[in-house]
């Protein structure tokens, strides 16, 4: 009886040891990091190149919403769409980043927001998905989305000037907010930002 216990025990005695190797070399990927990583402060100033950064983009957002919740057009909560920010630069920038950012904080100051152009192909896709499967039991009803009462567009544009010594990048972020009923700009505001490096 006891070899019986012993010759069962056999497999499982090998499966156990089976499964730690795994575990213990699954734990050694080396891309696990080396231990070299460490967090920043993603407020601190970025001063590493004159290029459009993070600091850049933060300033611009925090500035911009400042100026647009206080506007007497955001009393009451109006719907609003958005356009993605232009580049009239001459670096890449990932205006969406900066579309985001400013969206971020103005609906955290209760700013509502509309399905905007470069979203609508998802909304009115989940809409026919819904209204056309025969799944679902209650369903969003078509023509049901409520129109924006005002369409907020920006653009950021840069002057660069160089000699044998420093490069200076004045950046100009202008954000307008449009009435789309009638056409009137309601509020547009401004953000400059100086960079400069020297070799």
């Amino acid at each position: 009886m006891a070899f019986l216990s012993a010759h069962r025990a056999a497999p499982l005695a090998a499966l156990t040891s089976l499964l730690l190797v795994a575990g213990c070399s699954s734990t050694s990927s080396p891309f696990l990091g080396s231990g070299d990583v460490q967090y920043g402060d993603s407020k601190a100033v970025e001063a590493i190149t004159n290029e459009f950064g993070l600091t850049d983009l933060q300033m611009i957002a925090e500035s911009m919403t400042r100026s647009l919740i206080q506007h007497p057009s955001m009393q009451g909560r109006p719907l609003v769409t958005v356009a993605e920010v232009k580049n009239k630069t001459s670096e890449y920038i990932d205006t969406r980043n900066i579309t985001n950012s400013i969206k971020t904080q103005l609906m955290k100051g209760g700013v509502r927001f509309a399905t905007d152009s470069s979203t609508m192909d998802a909304q009115t896709d989940e809409l026919m998905r819904q209204n056309q499967t025969g799944l679902y039991g209650k369903k969003a009803k078509v023509g049901k989305m409520q129109g924006a009462k005002y369409l907020l567009t920006g653009e950021i544009t840069s002057i660069v000037k160089r000699n044998s010594s420093t490069k200076l990048v004045d950046y100009k972020f202008t954000l307008m907010l449009k009435n789309i009923e009638d056409g009137i700009d309601e509020w547009q505001d401004e953000k400059e930002i100086r960079k400069t490096s020297r070799r």
